[in-house]
């Protein structure tokens, strides 16, 4: 479906105040950036701020929980003679293109700035692994639901290696500074370490 005018300025007025905020966040500290001036820098009225954010840290989490919404759905929506394995990977599948098609084009120096932001600031950083734990549970709670007989345990193991391997491989990628399609690519990498086993890793050959 077509984007509106409306519904494009809106996404770019969106863009524009979490770019402001990420960039005055890594200048001058998340604790000494007030709203007013994440307003001032986006060219906004403080009252605009609030109809798309409710505080300081919702911008650097923005949509997180219609994100969680669709991870949580593919798992719901298993299909015959899928596995748990099989399943996750879906997930997986339907989350990056339902990613991809809202995440803007950003070069590797705003997506280093985005980590250095979410690495070195503890109220972030705190709320970030809140977040991430929470996922974890309830995809793991989910995929129970999918699959009765399969222990909690075991399906905690395997959203915790999955969403794990996926983190850490994306990371990895923003700190060498990569592109974002190289960010995609990491994010590839990390769904194959997680599927396959570490066992399936090569560490290539000795000098």
């Amino acid at each position: 479906m077509q984007e509106s005018r409306r519904e494009r300025k809106k996404r770019e007025t969106r863009q524009r105040i979490v770019r402001a905020a990420l960039r005055l966040i890594e200048e001058q500290g998340y604790e000494q950036t007030t709203v007013a001036q994440i307003a001032a820098a986006a060219d906004v009225d403080p009252k605009t701020f609030f109809n798309y954010f409710r505080s300081k840290d919702e911008v650097l989490f923005s949509d997180v929980e219609q994100d969680f919404d669709v991870l949580l759905a593919a798992v719901a929506a298993r299909r015959p003679g899928e596995g748990p394995g099989e399943v996750l990977a879906r997930m997986v599948e339907e989350y990056a293109a339902h990613r991809r098609a809202k995440v803007p084009d950003k070069e590797p120096e705003e997506l280093s700035a985005t980590a250095r932001v979410a690495l070195t600031t503890p109220a972030i950083q705190a709320k970030g692994l809140y977040l991430l734990l929470d996922l974890q549970q309830r995809i793991a709670d989910e995929l129970v639901k999918a699959f009765p007989r399969l222990d909690p345990v075991t399906a905690a193991a395997m959203t915790g290696a999955l969403l794990g391997a996926l983190q850490h491989a994306g990371l990895a990628s923003v700190r060498l500074g990569r592109s974002q399609r190289e960010l995609w690519e990491a994010s590839r990498r990390g769904l194959d370490v997680a599927l396959h086993g570490l066992l399936s890793v090569e560490g290539g050959e000795q000098a």
